[in-house]
């Protein structure tokens, strides 16, 4: 394990845990991401595909209950590119900073494994400007356009819209 990583991996905040997700969170997280896929917020992810990127996603933990609450992932796309995607937290535990706390988590990661700039495709631009990043035009990143974007049943009519976050580079 690199030198600092373990401190990316867990956080406790309160009634709440942030922590990579394991196999046997991804049904909960499947069901979690429907509930906003359904709401057209963000897209729908198989089964298959959330076991296959399963080290991407972070998750918010109910410590009493042991309920997943929240998740959120950190998808690399390139040596010094990476993407926020899949954020969603229930309902009833929103507004109460968990989605920041993921976010942060995943920022934190980016910066651990040496990515340099984050982005982030979303209908929450007001969110992300508070968590430091800027509009972009979304055609800077045609990685995404060519690996997920020509799948997406919006496209070419995405209505998202595209932010990034530059990170100070670690030496």
């Amino acid at each position: 394990m690199a030198p600092g990583i373990e401190n990316c991996v867990q956080e406790r905040m309160g009634p709440r845990m942030i922590r990579k997700a394991t196999i046997g969170d991804v049904p909960a997280i499947q069901k979690l991401l429907d509930v906003f896929a359904k709401d057209e917020k963000l897209l729908s992810r198989s089964l298959s595909e959330l076991y296959t990127h399963v080290r991407d996603i972070f998750v918010a933990v109910d410590n009493d209950t042991g309920t997943l609450v929240g998740c959120c992932s950190l998808h690399i796309m390139w040596d010094n590119l990476a993407e926020i995607r899949s954020l969603a937290v229930l309902s009833s535990h929103q507004k109460k900073g968990l989605g920041g706390k993921l976010v942060s988590a995943c920022i934190e990661e980016a910066k651990c494994i040496g990515i340099s700039r984050i982005f982030t495709l979303t209908y929450e631009k007001e969110f992300f400007r508070h968590m430091g990043f800027h509009v972009v035009d979304k055609s800077i990143f045609p990685q995404k356009i060519w690996a997920d974007c020509l799948h997406c049943p919006k496209f070419p009519l995405c209505d998202e819209i595209a932010l990034v976050l530059d990170l100070p580079i670690k030496k």
